[in-house]
């Protein structure tokens, strides 16, 4: 069986891994901190066990096969040994993941996939320590990557196609969801939307319009039910006669006129920011036990729409 190394066993490096098992790898977990990523599979394990009593647990493997996949290791080069395929999972800091992969480069061969699950940085920078950037890329996965599947695949300007071809297919293996980047960009493209999304609502709170519960209501009740299903280009597609083109022959102008009127960014700090805020922490207090409950919520609803997902 296959194996893959997953460098970092942090809350996103414990996903890769169910994710992984999941599609029957056998994958072995790395952290320089001695005994955390023998941490990691048991609270892997916890987990597994949960979902299988749920019956969300993915693959057609037990939860107690699947933990026989999994391996801990506090060396690097124990970690990385027979692997095919390395997902780094450590913290979002530049020098770190560049010091990182140019360690992980000494141990592997020379056709061993370099993945970063990086949210923001681009490969360009992440792998400039790497010598051969051929077979790097960046897999930026959506939290909690169990239960949104999306991952996007990013490469670095050298990458060869074989090795995006290679992860895209190893991704619908483990029932991932692929969308590939043609080159890379500030942000990519899940965070490039959710920036827009996060700046005008912003805006319209900010400028006294609405209220933060109804413009997350907005969209929880009006564009999230048809973007769970279908994106925004299908969806202009479909609210029109006969498709995109009339949609917009019917509405770009309007779109225009709307998108004229946007105000600068926001700077989401400052006086500005302190009634918005107030109004969310009054909602939802900020503490930990009012946010780890909401948290658990939110898995929670995004398990059950995987499910009807998955049965659509």
């Amino acid at each position: 069986m296959a194996t893959i190394s997953v460098v970092g066993s942090g809350l996103i490096g414990r996903s890769w891994a169910m994710v992984f098992i999941s599609g029957g790898y056998n994958v072995k977990i790395y952290d320089n901190q001695p005994g955390q990523a023998a941490k990691a599979i048991t609270e892997i394990r916890k987990q597994l066990e949960e979902l299988e009593e749920a019956d969300m647990l993915r693959g057609e493997l037990k939860a107690a096969q699947q933990c026989a996949l999994l391996s801990s290791h506090d060396d690097l080069a124990q970690a990385l040994e027979g692997a095919f395929f390395v997902q780094e999972c450590v913290f979002e800091q530049l020098e770190v993941k560049q010091n990182v992969f140019r360690d992980i480069e000494a141990l592997v061969r020379e056709d061993v996939i370099l993945s970063s699950s990086t949210s923001c940085l681009v490969p360009s920078n992440i792998f400039s320590k790497v010598q051969n950037r051929s077979r790097c890329l960046v897999s930026h996965p959506v939290n909690p990557p169990y239960y949104v599947k999306l991952v996007e695949l990013i490469p670095h300007p050298e990458t060869a196609a074989v090795v995006m071809d290679t992860t895209r297919t190893l991704m619908t293996k483990v029932e991932q969801v692929p969308v590939c980047l043609r080159k890379e960009v500030d942000g990519f493209a899940l965070n490039r939307i959710q920036a827009a999304i996060t700046a005008e609502s912003w805006r319209l709170v900010q400028d006294g319009i609405i209220s933060v519960r109804d413009i997350d209501l907005v969209m929880s009740e009006g564009l999230g039910m048809r973007y769970a299903f279908i994106g925004p280009m299908e969806t202009m597609h479909l609210n029109a006669p006969k498709g995109l083109e009339d949609y917009m022959k019917r509405y770009g102008e309007g779109i225009r006129r709307v998108l004229a009127s946007f105000g600068p960014l926001p700077e989401f700090s400052g006086e500005g920011a302190k009634s918005i805020l107030k109004e969310m922490c009054e909602l939802i207090p900020n503490d930990p036990q009012h946010l780890s409950a909401r948290i658990q919520r939110r898995d929670q609803l995004l398990l059950n729409l995987a499910r009807l997902k998955k049965e659509k």
